[in-house]
């Protein structure tokens, strides 16, 4: 039996649900019977005889999965040898490659391409699910880490914005805030983990302060606690500023959320109801998100351009030849007019914008940028993006058609399987997008966000004015070691599309 065949026969998939650029969903399931057997090989020469069939259960099961999936879905699958077609001519060379690679993680990171920098695999989808959609158990204080020093373990931990209704936003702390201790313990780069993403909900920060060339505490600490599915607002802050004579529309987005569509529908109204003279949209921390609501934000921000080509995607050539061959439009985004329930869209019809980012603006937020770049004038300014132009699918383990998941393990992967274009194809900005303006943002003088004079939004101000009506204040900057990414911010830089496929996906792809 050639591998195509016992793949179609012994290991039917349906494909149901939603795809993640950060989720195509895969299911696997029995079609023959609602109660599944484990998925056994032969082992023999290709023969029928039981007594040479290996059950491929336990982990074993979690590595097949894991196969099957990258085989299929995966962006590099053609560059990488061990996911070739053509790699197993039966059975039996299948089952002895399954059985010899049992740890389904190392089996995971070993069939990756060597420019995958995102793909990724969990043995926990239910926690993944929440990411997805902005849940998790969060005290609401954002910050980002850095060493103190080059040559040093010790980290600090500088507050870059609370969380609307959060714990945090009831307690004194605040933008700029600097820690360098965790319930008494000195953060390093040793214990970071631990202390701030480890089981305990509650912990306690030791501030300090910058003197005499070193951080100090400062006897301030703020007892803070997680609150399990913490459902964060991506609208961070939204207001009109007046400067200069000119009303300027200024948003900060945190998350490309479809559950805040209606949220974010309003605010626009209240933009557009204002008659702005410009647009300033701060995406500095937002690491990506949902397709459709970036989509319609973009639609939102401008509004000319229904029915027109805001996106397009970029799959392997088996589920590009599946699309192009059965629904074209399927790979397209396109602007539109309407939310998902039939809402109308309050648009500014903006000609131009300008657009805050930073080395954590990614995958959505750069698509925001890319797509709109093809339509009107998109001014950056701030630090060059992530360079996030691949998308992910989070891939479950269905064992039928009803979306029961494998009961023996909770493991889903978010390979890596499409790039995504702007209109005019282009799409290679895998090293960032750079600013048109770069400012850094120094992570020892944030200033406030939504305040004329916050160095980034002053930076944008000045050049809608051409004045620099909006200098920021003159403050000590403070050299740091090197940035950490930490490991929240890494798994959610990723985008999601909603798109349901038939059943027929595998056998047609794999015939």
């Amino acid at each position: 039996m050639k591998m195509k065949e016992l793949t179609q026969k012994a290991y039917p998939w349906t494909l149901v649900l939603m795809i993640l650029m950060g989720s195509i969903t895969s299911v696997q399931c029995s079609a023959e019977d609602d109660t599944p057997e484990p998925r056994t090989v032969d082992l023999g020469d290709d023969t029928d005889d039981d007594d040479q069939a290996v059950s491929l259960d336990g982990e074993l099961q979690i590595s097949d999965f894991v196969w099957q999936g990258l085989n299929l879905y995966y962006y590099w699958q053609s560059s990488v040898p061990a996911l070739a077609d053509s790699q197993f001519s039966n059975q039996t060379t299948y089952a002895n490659y399954i059985n010899n690679n049992p740890d389904p993680d190392d089996f995971f990171d070993s069939l990756l391409h060597e420019d995958d920098r995102f793909s990724w695999i969990s043995d926990d989808y239910n926690e993944l699910q929440n990411q997805l959609s902005g849940v998790s158990a969060a005290n609401g204080v954002e910050f980002q880490l850095s060493y103190i020093r080059s040559g040093s373990d010790d980290l600090v931990g500088i507050v870059t914005h609370i969380l609307p209704d959060s714990d945090a936003a009831t307690k004194n702390i605040r933008r700029g805030d600097a820690f360098i201790g965790v319930n008494g313990q000195t953060l390093t780069v040793g214990n970071y983990r631990s202390l701030l993403y480890g089981e305990d909900l509650s912990y306690t920060l030791n501030l300090a302060d910058f003197v005499g060339g070193n951080f100090v505490l400062n006897g301030t600490d703020v007892a803070l606690t997680k609150v399990v599915d913490f459902q964060k607002n991506p609208i961070q802050t939204h207001q009109v500023l007046n400067v200069g004579g000119q009303r300027i529309g200024y948003l900060m987005y945190n998350q490309f959320l479809t559950s805040f569509e209606t949220q974010l529908n309003d605010v626009f109204a209240t933009f557009q109801s204002a008659g702005l003279d410009a647009f300033v949209l701060d995406l500095r921390y937002n690491p990506g998100g949902s397709v459709a609501n970036c989509t319609r934000l973009a639609s939102m921000l401008t509004g000319q351009f229904d029915g027109e080509v805001f996106s397009q995607q970029i799959w392997n050539s088996k589920l590009t030849d599946y699309w192009n061959g059965r629904d074209p439009e399927a790979l397209i985004n396109r602007f539109v007019t309407t939310l998902d329930n039939g809402t109308a869209l309050n648009s500014l019809n903006l000609n131009t914008i300008y657009i805050l980012t930073t080395d954590r603006s990614a995958s959505a937020s750069e698509l925001l940028i890319n797509g709109l770049s093809s339509h009107i004038n998109v001014i950056q300014v701030g630090e060059q993006t992530t360079g996030k132009n691949v998308g992910s699918i989070t891939v479950y383990d269905y064992i039928d058609n009803d979306g029961t998941k494998n009961p023996d393990h909770t493991y889903a992967m978010q390979p890596i399987v499409l790039k995504i274009a702007n209109s005019d194809g282009y799409a290679d900005y895998a090293e960032g997008l750079a600013p048109d303006t770069a400012v850094n943002e120094s992570l020892t003088n944030l200033g406030t966000l939504g305040d004329p004079s916050e160095p980034l939004l002053s930076a944008a101000i000045n050049l809608i004015t051409s004045a620099s009506t909006t200098k920021a204040p003159a403050v000590e900057t403070i050299p740091l070691g090197e940035k950490i990414l930490d490991p929240e911010t890494a798994r959610s830089q990723r985008m999601y599309l909603d798109l349901t496929l038939d059943m027929d996906l595998l056998t047609e792809v794999r015939k």
